[in-house]
């Protein structure tokens, strides 16, 4: 078949399975201009491995840190006519790239929020590598169930207290307009904690440590955003900002059990994802904060950001704020980028978004994520969707 983006909205329903392998090897192909991590942990777990910083932390792992890794994600598996998840297919790219080198990936697909799978992960474990020196939580799913009460949790993206007023864009159209947004009801500021805060985190943990599983000197990184304060009033000050204070809260409490370092959330710097997309303001603040970037030279995706957070934070001196959080959203949170973005965004309208902001390229971000849009590929051919090479 030949194989086209179809996106609606936020969301791209096909994805490209050369696309996606190359674009696989490209992040491969930095990591290893890179060179080598000497003291990089060599048994890597990755929840979320599928794409984005998940997936990019898989490649550092492995390809600069030469480490084993065994990661997990949710994926919809490609027939001879419809294509896969975008993740089904870079899960299969990388485990080809890895055993190239030698390394033998496992990678378990389904509900990770689930303790049957918890259960089956730790059962590989033992049997592939013994114990883990490091895990990684990199999930981003908008529903969860609870395993104990088999409740499902719904999460909501709004702000708390009163409605807010606030810029934001249409990807499709490229028109920037005025919304207001509705403040969530305590019921949606709790459903989004128990998804999107630091509970299944925790729950990982605890069960890996009950098992023996963990080794000594085991650390676990879990990642989030914080932004700037163009994005708060939907973001920090909303009920994402709850869950992420439950995140915090949930690292302070595997530190207790585990030690001072066992536990760190990461902040990392905004990126386009599935994910992001569907936030109001973020993708109006993304275009125009990627283009004062590239134009500093301190612009980083998800690869190079990750590859900065492996060479540079995970020392034992490793520096951090407040809270305890590891900090790689130092470029963008910068005095020189935020002034700049802070100056452009009270110009930004429609007619001025082509002069400010960087549209296009954010464009090209998000069909990067689906394999569409990148340089080698043939999209004329004819391909199975069912095959990675």
């Amino acid at each position: 078949m030949i194989i086209e983006p179809r996106v609606r909205g936020f969301i791209c329903t096909t994805a490209h399975p050369a696309g996606c392998a190359t674009n696989v090897r490209e992040q491969i192909a930095y990591v290893l201009r890179q060179g080598s991590i000497a003291e990089c942990p060599k048994r890597v777990a990755v929840l979320g491995c599928s794409t984005g910083y998940g997936l990019a932390s898989r490649i550092v792992a492995t390809f600069a840190g030469g480490a084993d890794t065994i990661g997990v994600s949710l994926e919809r598996e490609p027939t001879a006519t419809r294509t896969g998840s975008a993740g089904w297919y870079n899960n299969r790219a990388f485990e080809i790239e890895a055993q190239k080198i030698g390394r033998s990936p496992l990678t378990l697909e389904g509900d990770a929020f689930s303790d049957e799978l918890k259960k089956t992960f730790i059962e590989r474990v033992r049997e592939k590598f013994g114990q883990l020196d490091l895990l990684v939580y990199s999930m981003a799913a908008p529903v969860r169930t609870d395993p104990v009460t088999g409740k499902t949790w719904r999460s909501a993206i709004k702000p708390l207290g009163a409605p807010v007023e606030i810029k934001t864009l249409n990807t499709e159209t490229g028109e920037v307009y005025e919304t207001t947004i509705a403040p969530a009801s305590e019921d949606e500021a709790t459903a989004t904690v128990a998804v999107m805060g630091g509970e299944d985190w925790k729950r990982w943990i605890d069960q890996l440590a009950d098992a023996g599983v963990l080794a000594p000197g085991f650390r676990t990184l879990n990642y989030t955003y914080i932004g700037s304060e163009l994005t708060w009033p939907i973001y920090w000050h909303g009920t994402l900002g709850r869950a992420k204070v439950d995140l915090d809260r949930k690292a302070e409490q595997i530190r207790g059990r585990l030690g001072q370092d066992a536990a760190r959330v990461v902040a990392l710097k905004a990126v386009v994802t599935q994910a992001s997309s569907a936030i109001p303001v973020v993708p109006l603040y993304g275009t125009v904060l990627f283009k004062v970037m590239k134009q500093l030279g301190r612009h980083e995706g998800c690869i190079e950001q990750i590859d900065r957070l492996f060479r540079t934070r995970l020392g034992p001196n490793a520096e951090v704020d407040d809270a305890m959080r590891l900090r790689v959203d130092d470029w963008e949170l910068s005095p020189e980028v935020q002034k700049e973005v802070s100056r452009r965004w009270p110009l930004l309208t429609t007619e001025t978004l082509g002069d400010l902001a960087d549209l296009p390229e954010y464009r090209r971000e998000f069909l990067r994520l689906f394999g569409f849009g990148i340089d080698g590929v043939d999209y004329a051919a004819d391909v199975d969707p069912r095959v990675v090479t």
